[in-house]
């Protein structure tokens, strides 16, 4: 019985076995740090962000404009940044704070609010707060959903309570 005898590799054959396996382990080795980075694992730990004290004043009827006031508490190791706030119930919201221009009171519009590591940021009355046009007969103590958007935590959703003047404390 005759054996068949194998052939001998060809050149191009033995280059191919010796960069398929570290090729291989290559393209393995990317697609897992891809997995890694794309869930957020990877680099500094992610801030935690909280929205507490949510409120919106009732503004009178016919009035053109209120405001909305937050405590935004950050309670990671990283900052984070607040870049806007608007709301699906109420008119366009914009970021303004109050200055104090030669004695007289004036309002500028904010791009975007840090919001610290380990810190809080209070908006209030005379300060930091978010402007809304054209708003709705509100009532106080009825609850209006908030989105606030932030650069690295992206939207955290809140219910704001309505409340009757600036001096009164959220609920």
């Amino acid at each position: 019985m005759r054996v068949p005898r194998r052939k001998p590799n060809t050149r191009f054959a033995n280059v191919l076995w010796a960069v398929v396996p570290p090729l291989g382990a290559s393209v393995g080795a990317l697609a897992l740090l891809a997995g890694y980075t794309a869930t957020g694992a990877a680099g500094d730990p992610p801030p935690d962000i909280r929205v507490v004290a949510a409120r919106v004043l009732a503004a009178p009827s016919g009035s053109g404009s209120t405001r909305a006031y937050f405590a935004i508490r950050n309670t990671g190791p990283t900052r984070d940044t607040l870049l806007y706030a608007d709301s699906p119930e109420l008119g366009i919201s914009m970021l303004r704070r109050t200055v104090n221009r030669g004695g007289a009171e004036d309002t500028e519009t904010v791009g975007a609010v840090d919001v610290p590591a380990g810190g809080t940021v209070r908006m209030a009355p005379g300060g930091l707060g978010v402007v809304i046009l054209d708003p709705p007969v509100l009532k106080a103590g009825q609850k209006v959903s908030y989105d606030l958007w932030f650069q690295q935590s992206g939207k955290v959703a809140v219910r704001a309570t309505v409340a009757e003047s600036e001096a009164q404390p959220a609920k």
